[in-house]
């Protein structure tokens, strides 16, 4: 099992965990996401059915960003 697959389901189990952007960028590195992040406030994360998910770059990132996340990665 991949440390992608692990941080994927942990953010599952526990979207209130500390998570950083970081993690966020290794499973959307692993499913072939897109994200951009040049000294911008928000990292942009895009499917490639043209769905975009914008998330705060401030640490810890909130929970219901990663819900909301994790819900995009799993609807593809």
């Amino acid at each position: 099992m991949s440390t992608a697959t692990k941080i994927l389901e942990s953010m599952q189990a526990n979207p209130k965990g500390d998570w950083q952007l970081e993690h966020l960028q290794t499973v959307a590195r692993q499913h072939g996401i897109d994200w951009r992040h040049k000294g911008s406030s928000h990292c942009v994360f895009t499917w490639a059915n043209g769905r975009s998910l914008a998330i705060p770059s401030r640490r810890p990132v909130k929970p219901i960003y990663v819900m909301q996340f994790v819900q995009m990665l799993l609807e593809v």
